[in-house]
């Protein structure tokens, strides 16, 4: 089998699709730009499908280095037989690999190697051969200075055969579908930690069971966490007699002295060996699926999250809220440039609101400012209320703004490097602001793990979450593209075939040049070579450029096609971007060329319809309740606007304005079975929703959704 083969296996997609697409990841070509500028080679593959390709095409190259590793160990052995040999080269299952060389795995000395030490291998094979009905004469013969009694000679012949039982293919094959269907999950509280603060937290898995293929990824990892910290131990099994049984059935075929031996080892086999073994496997795999499902809702929340409307190049007064320590107030221009910053008191205790209006309004005139962004913090709501009490001489919008991860920003070496003569109380306020502008921009500075939108991100196989969000914010940032002349180096370094040494060449060679006039010019930039633009160069924008096409998202290689397409029309190339009428008479198989198809002449015709569209929507102003600034405002039944800041995978998070998050639970979100949160609601989504529960010493609301 070849990788396509195996790729086949288990996506439903064509060979010459899967042929092509692996031709061009082996070409270092990004996942970005194979899907947005190959999709005739590809055969229209998506994103997803070509992030599915490269990965199975690792997991194929890293089954094949397992099967040479695994050969050539047993080789080593003097092992190998021909036989043996076929099988291994036959198999393309990595279990089935496993079991295969189990038997010649290195490990420490077991009770069957020490059995054979002392000469019993052949009475195991004669007992297991099931001819034998006088095992104590028989046993009487193995009798020597090593081997004391019949008894022990028989019991080490129970242990080897225990080894070979566990070793069996066929058993271990049919135990673990055995487990798959009725493994049950169990736990219990760690009796000296029951009373401990921390362990109430998980007081559901003081005395839990439940069938492990029915557990949700969300309780499954939290039942794991709370083993992990110490309060709870868990256990996953399935009947024992059941399994006894279909081992006795797959192996005992006769009714004798011999059966009851095997029988005995049997029962050794699966306790010590089988059991352990195929139950710890069996909640690794159940792990491994609650951990994919876990980084697929962070990864989607990611990605609302990074797609956020921005306001766009507006001059922004951000806060960043407080009471003791004052409000720390920054004024940024259109391009997010910190142009002014101080700190006012207008809350307790110091209560100088008078003193902070003016502040505010003078900065507000002094700056020109067009919209006023709060952190959702400490104070968050005393502040909005502050604000909207000034009579400013123009109308302002107002936003309230997730601040989660600004601490984080504040204090990063990349934060330092923009800011480095202002304290993090300073870098902070920035990020708050920035983010109204251009959440984008200013999120992939944070690590995802620290911007709070995920569910036990801490408890996940770490690599492959941290693949999986890079992978996320490449996507978005190169669905988005852009600008080059104002892009920091942490956004330049998510763009297609760019990379975080290439972004600090393109920001240093624009600091030493000036602003970028066209996109070939970034062919000067050191170390970019031709296979990096090819790449890159439609994903990055040039406002105003030279060439009207550099601010959209065709490709310089198609610029060719534009330009004969307006020939043909007898126009100028500026004149038919964003010319509907002329566009419409473009037919679009007459421009096809042995390199750029029928689909990519089609998309280059939409993206000169509205060229450098900004997929996202607007940026819109949302108001809470102004009745309710705490969790003792609240009254069951009461209808409140909010605005959804997390999506699990048992419901979603709302802030209706207050320090705490409001639960709406997946059965409550609309009438009917839903099966994924994503369906009914997205993150920061504008939502209606009624109060139906509120225990205010755990802090905890519990909300329906109102559609």
């Amino acid at each position: 089998m070849n990788t396509t083969g195996y790729i086949q296996q288990t996506l439903n997609i064509s060979e010459k699709s899967i042929s092509a697409t692996l031709a061009l990841l082996a070409e270092d070509c990004t996942i970005p730009f194979i899907s947005r500028y190959r999709k005739d080679k590809t055969g229209n593959l998506d994103e997803t499908q070509i992030e599915q390709i490269a990965k199975l095409s690792k997991q194929f190259e890293d089954l094949i280095k397992r099967k040479e590793s695994i050969l050539k160990s047993i080789e080593e052995q003097n092992a190998l037989t021909p036989e043996l040999k076929q099988r291994i080269e036959e198999s393309f299952d990595l279990q089935e690999l496993e079991d295969l060389y189990l038997p010649f795995k290195k490990r420490k000395k077991t009770k069957a190697d020490a059995a054979k030490e002392k000469g019993l291998e052949p009475l195991a094979k004669i007992i297991m051969s099931q001819k034998n009905n006088d095992l104590l004469f028989l046993a009487s013969k193995y009798v020597n200075d090593l081997v004391s009694s019949e008894e022990e000679a028989l019991q080490g012949a129970r242990d080897i055969m225990a080894e070979w039982i566990n070793e069996n293919m066929y058993v271990r094959k049919n135990l673990r579908r055995l487990f798959q269907r009725k493994a049950v999950i169990s736990s219990k509280v760690v009796k000296a930690k029951k009373e401990e603060e921390e362990a109430q937290k998980f007081s559901q898995y003081f005395e839990w069971e439940e069938n492990l293929n029915r557990t949700p990824s969300h309780r499954l990892l939290a039942m794991l966490r709370a083993e992990t910290e110490g309060f709870v131990k868990t256990n996953v099994s399935i009947d024992k007699e059941e399994a006894v049984d279909f081992i006795e059935n797959a192996i005992i075929k006769s009714n004798n002295e011999s059966a009851e031996q095997i029988s005995l080892a049997i029962k050794d086999s699966y306790k010590r060996l089988l059991e352990p073994a195929i139950s710890n496997e069996t909640l690794q795999e159940a792990k491994e699926k609650a951990d994919k499902k876990a980084i697929e809702i962070f990864s989607e929340n990611l990605t609302q999250l990074l797609l956020a409307p921005p306001l766009g190049e507006k001059r922004i007064l951000a806060i960043d809220p407080g009471y003791k320590s004052g409000c720390k107030i920054v004024c940024l221009d259109e391009k997010g440039d910190l142009l002014h910053n101080e700190t006012i008191y207008p809350h307790a205790p110091q209560n100088e609101s008078g003193m902070a209006m003016k502040k505010i309004r003078s900065m507000v005139n002094a700056y020109n400012i067009d919209a006023i962004s709060i952190g959702n913090g400490t104070a968050s709501r005393e502040t909005e209320f502050f604000i909207k009490k000034i009579a400013f001489d123009k109308p302002l919008q107002v936003f309230v703004v997730s601040e989660a991860g600004a601490s984080v920003y504040s204090a990063s070496k990349i934060a330092r490097d923009e800011f480095p003569t202002y304290d993090v109380t300073v870098r902070g306020s920035v990020s708050i602001g920035r983010r109204l502008a251009d959440p984008l921009a200013e999120l992939v500075k944070i690590d995802p793990k620290s911007i709070g939108v995920g569910q036990y991100q801490h408890d996940v196989d770490q690599t492959q979450l941290k693949n999986e969000l890079d992978a996320t914010v490449m996507k978005c940032v190169n669905s988005v593209g852009i600008n080059l002349n104002t892009a920091s180096k942490s956004l330049l370094s998510y763009v297609s075939g760019i990379g975080e040494k290439m972004a600090e060449n393109i920001v240093n060679y624009r600091t030493e040049n000036g602003a970028f006039e066209d996109r070939k010019q970034l062919k000067k930039v050191p170390r970019l070579g031709e296979k990096a633009f090819q790449q890159a160069a439609a994903f990055v924008r040039i406002n105003n450029a030279k060439n009207p096409l550099d601010n959209s998202a065709v490709h310089p290689e198609a610029y060719g096609i534009v330009e004969k397409m307006a020939k043909d029309l007898g126009i100028k190339t500026h004149e038919l971007i964003a010319n509907k009428e002329k566009i419409a008479l473009v037919p679009p198989e007459k421009y096809i060329t042995e390199d750029i198809g029928i689909l990519s002449i089609k998309d280059i015709l939409k993206e000169l319809e509205k060229p450098g569209l900004d997929p996202r929507k607007a940026a819109k102003v949302f108001e809470f309740d102004p009745k309710v600034k705490s969790i003792k405002d609240l009254r069951t039944g009461m209808v409140l606007p909010g605005i959804v800041n997390n999506i699990t995978a048992f419901g979603c998070f709302v802030d209706v304005g207050i320090k705490e998050s409001g639960l709406v639970h997946i059965s409550q979100l609309k009438d009917g079975f839903v099966s994924d949160v994503n369906e009914v609601v997205k993150l920061h989504q504008h939502v209606q929703v009624k109060v139906t529960e509120i225990d205010e010493a755990r802090k905890r609301i519990q909300l329906s959704m109102i559609l």
